[in-house]
């Protein structure tokens, strides 16, 4: 019993000590001359590296490749795959993720654009507004500057025919007062015609009754 129990107790410090641990796929492969591992190694291909597949050989196990460069090489053909490694992917999806989050970076920028011209087309806008307010006043003070200048000139046309009216009717009393004064002149005039008459009547009477009365006297005495 004792020696069950240390069992477990051994078992059990040697799984709290246990670390997990993974294995990198950063490594780099020979890309040699020829198909054996006795040919000249031509460069080191790092996981990941895409290759184009020229020819495969079973028997020796390698495989002729060229690299994006154009170099020719020779690599084990159990170091490459169909599909590429998930740190591929990874890479892939990191540079996937730089470009969004530039483009993010960008869209944020062009918000930002948005909302100050936003921000702007409603200042814009305000003063829009204002100026219209202050076209609809000014239209309104001219229709009634409009307004008070048809009222005005109904009140000139007025006065012009009462000024009219007044003329035509001093016209009648000039013509009055002249008409007046011919006749008070043809009055006097017929007057001293009278007079004239009168004048001369006993200016030739007078004598005769005088010469008369000499006459008359001059006949008493006898």
């Amino acid at each position: 019993m004792k020696i069950i129990v240390c069992f477990i107790l051994l078992l059990s410090s040697h799984i709290a000590v246990a670390q997990s641990v993974y294995v990198t796929d950063s490594m780099k492969y020979t890309l040699r001359t020829g198909a054996s591992s006795t040919h000249k190694i031509i460069k080191m291909v790092p996981t990941g590296t895409r290759l184009t597949l020229l020819e495969t050989d079973k028997d020796s196990g390698y495989s002729k490749v060229q690299t994006a460069a154009g170099v020719i090489g020779y690599i084990p053909t159990r170091f490459t795959l169909k599909q590429p490694i998930s740190r591929w992917y990874l890479n892939k999806a990191n540079k996937k993720l730089e470009i969004l989050q530039a483009e993010n970076e960008q869209f944020k920028k062009t918000l930002e654009e948005l909302r100050k011209n936003n921000s702007g087309a409603l200042n814009n806008n305000e003063e829009l507004t204002k100026e219209r307010d202050e076209l609809s006043t000014d239209l309104n003070n001219l229709r009634q500057t409009a307004s008070n200048a048809i009222q005005l000139k109904r009140q000139r046309n007025d006065l012009q025919e009462r000024v009219v009216h007044v003329e035509r009717e001093l016209q009648q009393v000039k013509r009055a007062k002249q008409a007046l004064e011919d006749s008070t002149s043809q009055d006097w005039f017929l007057y001293g015609g009278i007079l004239s008459f009168v004048g001369i009547f006993f200016g030739l009477l007078i004598p005769k009754i005088s010469w008369q009365r000499k006459h008359t006297g001059n006949w008493d005495t006898f």
